[in-house]
């Protein structure tokens, strides 16, 4: 996914010179091609994210479309206040990237897990939160924020994701994908999580279930005719993301659903459990301990569903 966001910042970069790159001391080589050909809209702001927050912010004020980048808990709770009180409350069209989200940095520890993020940036007055599934919905998720005229925070993963997609989608802040039909579930794939969901979805064909597969990549604002037309037509929706099960994907739309007097009992979601990884390994390995494989899904979901 990071490659992708190289590539689309070059290319919003050739499109409009308002574009400004910030670098929280990361993506160094990444970035060889931005930098030979716009040096002078990109800036290094070394490993200190809650100043390059506020120089994002004062770029916005002065003009410029910025995006500033690094990894995702560095650029969300490390500088959660200056993304508050600089980006929000001014309600300025810069973009937060956060790359390795979720467990992308299992093996370096929780230091740099981010599985907290979403119910951070979503609680954000005029904050907007997009979640893309794979490489070409990163590049669809920063053209939609790039034209945004206010705060987004654009949450992705790090390396290596499989695609979904076999070309960039038509997306659009408060906007979801069906990736695949299905007629028993409905499941909500939240971000990197898509590919995962989408092997899941498999799984359950094997076991006579047809299931659907949603990108449900807008957090903030929900894709409200998406979950209108997702639990009107199935008894069982299904999310799934790797966040926190506090204040993610999950909550928003139980939220959803008690605001319009929706019965609960027809939704799952399935999420990271509240409580800190200690254990070290990489992405597949502590997604597998924590519940986040096909496997483990599918199986929640043949539960739920009185299968076994």
């Amino acid at each position: 996914m990071r490659n992708a966001f190289a590539e689309e910042a070059l290319r919003l970069a050739g499109e409009d010179d308002r574009y400004f790159l910030l670098s929280g001391d990361i993506g160094n080589r990444l970035f060889n091609d931005y930098k030979e050909r716009y040096s002078d809209r990109f800036l290094n702001c070394g490993i200190a994210e809650a100043n390059m927050t506020g120089v994002a912010a004062g770029l916005a004020i002065g003009g410029f479309r910025p995006m500033s980048y690094t990894i995702t808990a560095f650029n969300t709770v490390r500088c959660l206040e200056q993304i508050r009180i600089d980006l929000c409350y001014n309600n300025l069209p810069v973009t937060v990237v956060g790359v390795g989200s979720g467990l992308s940095y299992a093996g370096l520890g929780y230091t740099h897990h981010a599985t907290e993020d979403i119910a951070l940036m979503r609680a954000l007055p005029n904050m907007n939160v997009l979640c893309p599934g794979d490489a070409f919905e990163v590049k669809g998720a920063l053209r939609a924020a790039h034209a945004h005229d206010g705060p987004v925070y654009v949450r992705i993963g790090k390396k290596g994701e499989e695609t979904v997609h076999e070309k960039i989608p038509e997306m659009k802040i408060g906007g979801a994908l069906v990736i695949r039909g299905g007629n028993d579930v409905c499941l909500l794939a939240v971000g990197s999580m898509l590919p995962i969901t989408c092997q899941a979805a498999d799984i359950l064909a094997k076991n006579g279930i047809s299931a659907q597969v949603i990108s449900f990549y807008s957090i903030k604002p929900l894709p409200y005719s998406t979950l209108e037309n997702s639990f009107d037509n199935f008894s069982l929706v299904v999310s799934v993301e790797e966040h926190s099960r506090i204040g993610g994907a999950g909550t928003a739309i139980g939220e959803w659903l008690v605001d319009n007097d929706r019965p609960t009992r027809s939704f799952v979601p399935i999420a990271l459990p509240d409580k800190i990884f200690h254990a070290a390994g990489d992405q597949e390995y502590a997604r597998s301990e924590l519940g986040l494989d096909p496997e483990q899904i599918a199986e929640m979901v043949l539960q739920k569903l009185g299968r076994i």
